[in-house]
């Protein structure tokens, strides 16, 4: 019990961390735990042995499948139904063809580079998840507090469970060893995004920088993504080479393609809002009065 009492203020000693690490760096929760959890195990595992984290512990794999259960519960509940009902060609042609484009175009480029598909797998838990929060929306989404406390719970004590072992499941020699693999589903990832998104984002009337921008912006894929790496992994449908590879590809989706939309396609509205806002932050002194002037 002494071992599971420390395994268990390491790992919550690693998600303040990352908190941390999120507020000083001004990214995602999401994307500095994966990190921390995969710098963690480098340095743990050097030093200690990989049997110190133990991301594989019964416990840790139960707070981490739970987490990523509800969290995309949530992602479905809180969807406006009626922004959805009325906007449901363009957010389901958007979002048909966000997923479609880069899952054929990966899937054959690792098929035929990589080799990385091996078997057909069952579904994951999380999809139906996904699809109830949906169905749920309505209802379950417009209970304020109900959602805020599911989503403090989330964020606050399963979901770092999740990321962070996500993160330590990554081999960095793996990385080093063959750059390659991690590139090439970078590009290849960020291509079929640009090249199935954005002549929709088109079709629906939207016009550059805001198409664009859009389309970038759908090039990120974190929670799914690593899901789908770790369900891979735990069905030996690949290896941690593969797996390695895969999450820091879907890392580098999330981050490349948002760099280059705040760079050079933030449409002008939110480019003004954003300026509004740092001069609300920090407001000009007002002028000096001029001085009085006698009059004869």
């Amino acid at each position: 019990m002494t071992e599971i009492w420390a395994q268990a203020a390491l790992w919550l000693g690693l998600a303040l961390l990352a908190t941390l690490l999120s507020i000083r760096l001004r990214i995602a929760t999401a994307l500095s735990e994966i990190v921390v959890g995969t710098i963690a195990q480098l340095i743990l595992g050097a030093l200690l042995g990989g049997a110190l984290l133990d991301a594989n512990a019964s416990w840790v794999k139960f707070l981490s499948g739970a987490g990523a259960i509800v969290l995309t519960f949530l992602a479905g509940a809180e969807l406006d139904p009626a922004v959805f009902r009325a906007k449901w060609r363009e957010a389901g042609a958007i979002g048909l063809v966000s997923f479609a484009a880069p899952f054929f175009g990966c899937a054959a480029v690792a098929y035929w580079g990589l080799g990385a598909l091996a078997a057909w797998a069952e579904s994951e838990a999380v999809l139906p998840a996904y699809m109830i929060g949906m169905v749920l929306a309505g209802t379950v989404g417009k209970d304020h507090a109900l959602i805020r406390r599911l989503r403090t719970l989330t964020f606050g004590l399963l979901t770092p469970f999740y990321f962070i072992r996500a993160g330590s499941l990554v081999s960095v020699p793996a990385l080093v060893a063959a750059p390659a693999a991690f590139l090439v589903l970078l590009l290849a990832k960020m291509a079929t995004k640009i090249a199935g998104v954005y002549p929709v984002t088109r079709v629906y009337g939207s016009r550059n920088p805001e198409a664009m921008y859009t389309t970038l912006l759908m090039s990120t894929g974190l929670t799914f993504g690593t899901i789908s790496a770790l369900f891979g992994l735990s069905h030996q449908v690949i290896d941690q080479a593969q797996y390695s590879a895969l999450v820091a590809a879907v890392i580098g989706s999330a981050v490349v393609p948002t760099l280059i939309a705040n760079a050079l396609f933030l449409p002008r509205h939110l480019l003004r809002q954003d300026t509004h806002e740092a001069r609300d932050a920090n407001p000009q002194p007002a002028p000096a009065a001029p001085p009085a002037v006698n009059q004869p």
